[in-house]
């Protein structure tokens, strides 16, 4: 964490939309030459790609394929609600509620461009 609260390395994972999560899970890892690990995180079932340390990603199976952009989820200092009210004060959307997972709890927003991503907090 720097020394306002907010954590030093601003993204905390990426997510990539598949119409079908097997399906991209093989893709993947066929490219990478690695397995995804098949994963429930809150409320979606989900295919981790490997790393160790750093950023991590997985793949979702969603209905915006062909529009859905990868989404990267940004770290975000608490509490989250507060981080989600400066999003709708600076022209953004808060695109979900709240979801609560392992590592801690996270949010969709979109950007006032209609980008999509991600605010995190660890527990």
């Amino acid at each position: 964490m720097s020394t306002n609260g907010t954590p030093q390395n601003a993204a905390a994972w990426f997510e990539i939309a598949v119409k079908n999560l097997d399906k991209g899970a093989e893709f993947y890892g066929a490219v990478l030459g690695a397995p995804l690990k098949r994963e429930t995180m809150g409320p979606m079932k989900i295919a981790v790609f490997p790393y160790e340390g750093g950023v991590g990603g997985n793949l979702y199976e969603g209905s915006d394929i062909g529009t859905a952009t990868p989404v990267v989820h940004l770290n975000a200092p608490r509490p989250l609600e507060e981080t989600l009210s400066r999003v709708k004060k600076n022209g953004g959307k808060v695109a979900s509620d709240i979801h609560a997972i392992p590592g801690g709890r996270f949010a969709y927003c979109t950007d006032p461009d209609g980008t999509r991503f991600g605010l995190f907090t660890a527990k």
